[in-house]
């Protein structure tokens, strides 16, 4: 079974990293953070908070695309084209199917963040040009240029050369070398010095992009769930709307949870995607506990295993022939 598992997982993720749809959310959101600075400079003196925070809602809004267009690409689609039913006359039970699908996206999802997230590292390193005086960070855009540069070259030529996937090739190669930058960056600072005390990298952004991970992960699994019983546009509005909801539950069940029954229901049903935004901290504490990290990745775990569990039970009676 493990075998069969890791199949459709390993053939999920690389379909995933090949879709369009995938590279151009991505290539989007690091533009977007390219323009983070600009935007930032205009406000009085919160310029770096307003940066972190234009970051991180690039970063999870990002995220929730790449959800929703990875979960109807891998199943809604191979549903309406019939390719499942060649799928599952081999001896694949519809469980691994569903979990393989949803491991296989995970890990696209997770390589696509942790692209995202080393840009908004750099960005955050490099800060926002609040006076006339300041100088640019010329370490990051070097780092930075470099990344892209070797990112494309090294594609274009295995492209071209031994016709590797473009769109999954320069996501992977972007992915590494903008790790080789971050590791440069964690040891010179922007006076070309070796000072790894003064990188000027916070653990907060950190684990604020880790707590956007696990909402992601929710909604990788809601997207799944929705997936194996409605289309595209449906699955994606309905992403849109839980998404939407779960940044106001505390607001809209929260609050009268304690009074009443629908309240308290509801609260339960809806992911609290609250828990994993830190928009609050950046301009108050600007530290993160590790035991809400704890935690928040207990709730991730649980809400999953129940969402996942539904998802096969629904899966189970779907006529897919």
């Amino acid at each position: 079974m493990f075998v069969r598992f890791y199949s459709v997982a390993k053939n999920t993720f690389i379909e995933t990293l090949r879709q369009p749809i995938f590279v151009v959310i991505i290539i989007f959101a690091l533009f977007l953070m390219l323009m983070v600075p600009s935007i930032s400079m205009y406000t009085l003196d919160e310029d770096i908070k307003m940066l972190r925070e234009l970051g991180l809602s690039t970063l999870f809004l990002a995220g929730l695309f790449i959800a929703v267009f990875a979960s109807t690409g891998a199943i809604t689609e191979e549903i309406e084209t019939g390719t499942i039913t060649t799928v599952l006359s081999k001896p694949i039970s519809r469980p691994v199917f569903v979990l393989g699908k949803f491991f296989g996206i995970i890990a696209a999802v997770t390589i696509a963040h942790i692209l995202i997230t080393m840009a908004f590292l750099m960005v955050t390193r490099h800060g926002v040009l609040e006076t006339a005086s300041d100088e640019i960070d010329w370490t990051v855009i070097v780092a930075a240029g470099s990344a892209i540069l070797a990112t494309l070259t090294i594609t274009a030529f295995l492209n071209y050369v031994y016709d590797w996937n473009f769109a999954a090739t320069g996501v992977l190669l972007a992915t590494l070398f903008f790790g080789f930058g971050i590791i440069f960056l964690v040891f010179i600072d922007r006076e070309w010095t070796f000072n790894p005390a003064n990188n000027q990298f916070q653990a907060f952004d950190i684990i604020a992009s880790i707590l956007l991970l696990f909402a992601v992960y929710l909604l990788v699994a809601l997207a799944v769930l929705f997936s194996t019983r409605i289309n595209e546009v449906l699955t994606l509005t309905c992403c849109v709307a839980v998404f939407l909801l779960g940044l106001i539950s505390d607001w809209v069940f929260g609050r009268f949870a304690d009074q009443h029954l629908w309240a308290k229901i509801g609260s339960i049903l809806t992911p609290n995607l609250q828990l994993f935004w830190v928009s609050d901290a950046i301009y108050e504490t600007g530290t993160i506990p590790a035991k809400y990290l704890l935690l928040a990745a207990s709730y991730t775990v649980l809400y999953i295993a129940g969402i996942l569990a539904i998802a096969i039970a629904s899966f189970q009676r779907r006529q897919v022939g």
